[in-house]
């Protein structure tokens, strides 16, 4: 049974992405794996609160997050 976990910032994406996270990361396993793997896979989407994130030393907070999102928008 496959499992995939996803950790995010916690308020970064809404309901409806986290539903689609879920939806298109078991579409791309299925992909590879076959139809029949649909029923057994887990997808689990963690939100880690902001501030206990870091990347290179530096700590990352969902207003980091979305600044970014804005400046690549």
């Amino acid at each position: 049974m496959p499992f995939i976990q996803v950790k995010v910032i916690e308020d970064v994406f809404t309901p409806d992405q986290k539903r689609q996270i879920v939806e298109r990361l078991t579409d791309a396993l299925v992909s590879v794996e076959g139809e029949a793997m649909r029923p057994v896979t887990w997808c689990v989407v963690e939100e880690v609160r902001s501030g206990d994130w870091g990347i290179a030393g530096n700590v990352l907070t969902t207003a980091d997050v979305h600044a970014l999102a804005a400046a690549k928008g």
